[in-house]
């Protein structure tokens, strides 16, 4: 069936059936392949990756004064995938409402911890991601996800997983933020965190992020315990990027205890929807071989209103 669903979205953007399917949304894209050349310890080897491409739909319909039904159904597209393979995967997909008690959705979404990294790391959906050696990058099924309104510059996340069936656990994820993660309306963001028996997890994240004229300077601290019991591991990472006309220039350095990551690239931008890019990736991991990325790709965004 989801052979038919890209074909199915672009009619229904293209051609709306009613008058009153207009203005309901956003239909949005994001296209993003690299070449890259992976040393995992045994014979290098070269591949073409396609690094969390996306498509999906979503909306902010007002239904009263004060109230609106909010949506979101997105997946990941692997536009290099083998043939006969699905290459959808879903995302974030919910719907809910939003007023003056804030935003309260339900269906498949990010935790809150997962939102308390902004967009400190520089390399999410790359080789060095912060994934790579860190506990915590969960999106979850059977969720509800409730965002406060904001009060002089602070809002909070709670994000409660189901049990599923009377067998199951469930989970929370709460965090406390502050300022903007775009760094467009505020010079700074800030967030704490918490994940409780998530994945198997329990989670604490500290970050923060500020604007320094063309530079971002990113820093986040986290401290990770297996649910069931065992050794509690610590981290830190730093990240800094920096725009020079249409050039950016990105740095990221991350560890936990003896692991580390090392990712250093840039982005040259074509248009504020088309970027080139280029970087390299070092990950250390005490229970693996070193592995060492160098990648050469370019990225393409797309929206149209419908």
């Amino acid at each position: 069936m989801k052979k038919y669903l890209l074909p199915f979205l672009l009619c229904l953007v293209a051609n709306p059936v009613s008058a009153e399917l207009s203005q309901q949304g956003e239909f949005y894209a994001k296209l993003n392949v690299n070449g890259q050349l992976a040393d995992e310890g045994e014979d290098s080897f070269s591949e073409i990756r396609s690094n969390n491409s996306w498509i999906g739909v979503k909306g902010d319909i007002r239904l009263q004064e004060a109230l609106s039904v909010v949506y979101r159904l997105e997946w990941k597209v692997d536009i290099t995938g083998e043939k006969g393979v699905d290459n959808l995967t879903e995302r974030p997909q919910y719907v809910g409402l939003r007023g003056r008690f804030g935003e309260l959705t339900l269906g498949r979404n990010f935790t809150a911890l997962w939102m308390a990294q902004g967009k400190i790391d520089l390399y999410n959906h790359y080789e060095g991601d912060i994934a790579a050696i860190w506990k915590g990058e969960n999106r979850l099924s059977d969720v509800a996800t409730y965002t406060s309104p904001t009060w002089h510059g602070f809002h909070a996340v709670l994000t409660y997983q189901a049990e599923k069936s009377s067998a199951g656990d469930d989970a929370i994820s709460a965090g406390l933020f502050y300022g903007d993660a775009n760094l467009k309306s505020s010079a700074w963001f800030v967030a704490l965190a918490q994940d409780f028996d998530v994945a198997g997890f329990d989670v604490t994240r500290a970050s923060v992020q500020h604007k320094l004229g063309a530079g971002k300077l990113g820093i986040m601290l986290q401290r990770q315990d297996p649910s069931a019991g065992g050794d509690a591991r610590n981290g830190a990472l730093a990240s800094y990027s920096h725009r020079w006309g249409e050039w950016e220039w990105r740095a990221q350095l991350q560890s936990m205890e003896d692991d580390r990551t090392y990712n250093l690239g840039f982005d040259y931008h074509l248009g504020k929807q088309t970027k080139v890019y280029a970087w390299a990736a070092h990950i250390e991991q005490d229970d693996n071989p070193d592995r060492r990325y160098l990648a050469l790709g370019f990225e393409h965004k797309l929206s149209i209103d419908f």
